[in-house]
């Protein structure tokens, strides 16, 4: 009796420095694909078009809903935002469908402005000592969603730079786009952006960056101008081995100053699914540090 505990003892003491030991080599490993993939979004910055947001020349023409965005957002000469870095914590759903099964997540994610890109960086726990790391990123015109069990056993690895609708570099770049309520000067005309009037509460904001391009119907606070949803008429949702064309939505609350500017410090994704909204990441920036046009 004595012997065998002592076997179960030791088995169970194995197996947990077993588990330790590939979970240390797996960050390890995964630590080194976010800097290699850091490095490339680096590598592919691109000067910015004008160093300040200019409220005379930027606001020239635009829709009302959207200069009452920019003056919300943004004071006169405010610098434009080169690149940040975030941190978040929240749950994410891995159920696509049937019911919810939510996990709690960590993550930290770099933005660029120009050239657009970000590469998020999550771990997400599912069980005590399990694991899951994520990579979800635009870099360089390329799409990527990398997930894998310690950092080590792929569970999903998609990419592509196909401009098309539906691919992983198109969804990527929308991601890019509709989280720039975090970096608004990047929705500034100067930057690129085109907006087109909806109604007084509503405007469509187009954005490309070189073959890939998405347009994204924006709604503003009517109490505070900022804005409160993001909206795509589709964007691809994977279902088990198909890309299913879906409605899409971000919705963003709880503003606050960050670096000058004032951005959600909350927001959910949600799919708009024939059965109802399927909400499927719920999270709150932690940090936000920016770095600005020179």
């Amino acid at each position: 009796m004595v012997s065998g505990l002592m076997w179960t003892v030791a088995a169970a003491g194995a197996l947990l420095a077993l588990v330790l030991l590939l979970s240390a080599v797996g960050a390890w490993r995964w630590h080194a694909r976010t800097r290699a993939l850091i490095e490339r979004l680096e590598a592919a910055r691109r000067p910015a078009a004008a160093p300040r947001f200019d409220a005379g020349r930027d606001l020239e023409g635009l829709p009302p809903p959207v200069q009452r965005f920019f003056r919300a957002a943004l004071a006169d000469g405010a610098p434009i935002v080169a690149a940040l870095r975030l941190t978040h914590r929240g749950t994410f759903n891995l159920a696509a469908e049937g019911p919810d099964r939510w996990i709690p997540f960590t993550s930290t994610q770099r933005v660029t402005t120009r050239r657009p890109g970000f590469v998020w960086d999550a771990r997400m726990a599912l069980a005590p000592g399990a694991v899951v790391r994520v990579h979800d990123a635009y870099v360089a015109g390329e799409g990527l969603l990398h997930a894998a069990a310690l950092g080590l056993v792929s569970l999903a690895d998609l990419r592509g730079s196909s401009p098309e609708p539906g691919g992983v570099a198109h969804g990527e770049f929308m991601r890019f786009v509709a989280e720039a309520a975090w970096y608004p000067t990047a929705l500034l005309p100067s930057q690129g952006a085109r907006w087109s009037a909806v109604d007084e509460h509503s405007a469509t904001v187009t954005l490309a960056d070189d073959a890939v391009g998405v347009s994204l119907l924006m709604r503003f606070d009517p109490r505070t101008g900022l804005i409160e949803s993001v909206r795509a008429a589709a964007r691809g949702r994977t279902i088990g081995k198909d890309v299913v064309m879906t409605p899409w939505e971000g919705r963003w609350s709880d503003p606050a100053e960050q670096g000058g500017m004032t951005v959600p410090m909350r927001g959910e994704v949600a799919w708009l699914t024939p059965q109802g909204r399927r909400v499927y990441w719920r999270g709150t920036v932690t940090a936000l540090g920016c770095e600005f046009v020179p």
